[in-house]
């Protein structure tokens, strides 16, 4: 029920939406500076340190899309919303676009009058598990103690798949997620998230070593940008931001080695940095937009690996999030 008033409230709220969104560009230039949404405290994707300094893979895709459209990462204002207000601030125009593990779902696309403009990261929904039930895998795992934030989809999923496997789960509420991971390793001896966000509930314990995320998965979770709809040119700005970032990490084109890069007889490379042909004005972009993108913040492999990956402390592997061309699900459109 909660579900379903919280998508009537935004199917109102999509209703009073003004027109004038349809030119989010020429509002953020007069603007000065990119209002995006972000999550209120994700390790790995959106946090803010005692000073006020932010960090994360969501964050530094707000800062991409700040130095596409505006020419300067720091121009940009963070807004940490929580779950329930991130669709109505979008729409409202509160922020020009989510950048906040937002899962890419059918419901979503279909009637929220928004726009995903691609994967960012692809994600699963899987399980940490106290070491003190003795589990390697989740057949293991029968009748256990497993926290959930109620009227989630994660714990509808969760209690599908219970019922479907015979494991008879003994489900724990609370009324967040915030809440729920409290409780867990006290309440109960499970939970199951985004294995993104696993990684961060994990490393925040006070022992590492006293819980296990298990490799299964039992849910995909797709995530990415959001935008709203009936802005094709913001769509296509923000899309191709991402498109830069992964472009540039299979060109391998890097923030060390962009100077470099630009003198390369290459035609793609070329046409990366906007010296041959004219990429930029189809969007109202400059043509060295995606080369300042990786000068500024870095290609989509460097965002990872600092945030999330071996360069962090989370130490979580690229997986289905490596190139396409080195096993993973990770592919852009070329540049021509």
């Amino acid at each position: 029920m909660k579900i379903k008033i919280w998508m009537l409230s935004l199917l109102l709220t999509v209703s009073v939406v003004s027109l004038a969104h349809g030119y989010t560009r020429e509002e953020i230039i007069k603007r000065g500076y990119l209002q995006c949404g972000v999550s209120t405290g994700v390790p790995g994707f959106s946090t803010v340190d005692s000073k006020g300094h932010w960090s994360g893979f969501d964050v530094d895709f707000c800062r991409a899309v700040a130095v596409a459209t505006l020419g300067d990462a720091s121009k940009v204002e963070l807004l940490p919303l929580a779950s329930g207000e991130a669709y109505t601030a979008l729409l409202s125009g509160k922020v020009d676009l989510l950048s906040r593990q937002a899962e890419w779902t059918f419901s979503r696309d279909s009637a929220l009058s928004v726009h995903f403009v691609g994967v960012s990261y692809y994600d699963a929904q899987g399980f940490l598990v106290m070491n003190r039930l003795g589990a390697q895998e989740v057949k293991g795992l029968k009748k256990a103690r497993v926290c959930v934030a109620v009227d989630s989809d994660e714990a509808a999923r969760l209690m599908d798949y219970s019922e479907r496997n015979f494991m008879d789960f003994k489900p724990v509420p609370y009324e967040s997620w915030d809440l729920a991971i409290k409780g867990f390793g006290g309440a109960c001896d499970i939970i199951s998230l985004k294995k993104s966000r696993l990684y961060g509930i994990q490393k925040e314990m006070a022992s590492t070593r006293s819980s296990e995320i298990l490799t299964e998965e039992i849910a995909k979770e797709p995530l990415g940008p959001v935008v709203r709809q009936g802005d094709d040119v913001w769509f296509n700005i923000v899309r191709w931001t991402l498109f830069a970032m992964i472009n540039g990490e299979e060109l391998g084109v890097t923030m060390n080695n962009v100077e470099e890069m630009k003198i390369s007889n290459s035609l793609v490379i070329k046409r990366f940095f906007g010296l041959e042909g004219n990429h930029g004005n189809g969007i109202g972009l400059d043509d060295d937009w995606a080369a300042e993108i990786i000068r500024q913040v870095g290609n989509y492999g460097e965002v990872f690996e600092r945030n999330l990956g071996q360069a962090s402390s989370l130490k979580i592997e690229r997986g289905l999030n490596n190139l396409w061309n080195q096993g993973g699900l990770q592919y852009a459109p070329p540049l021509r």
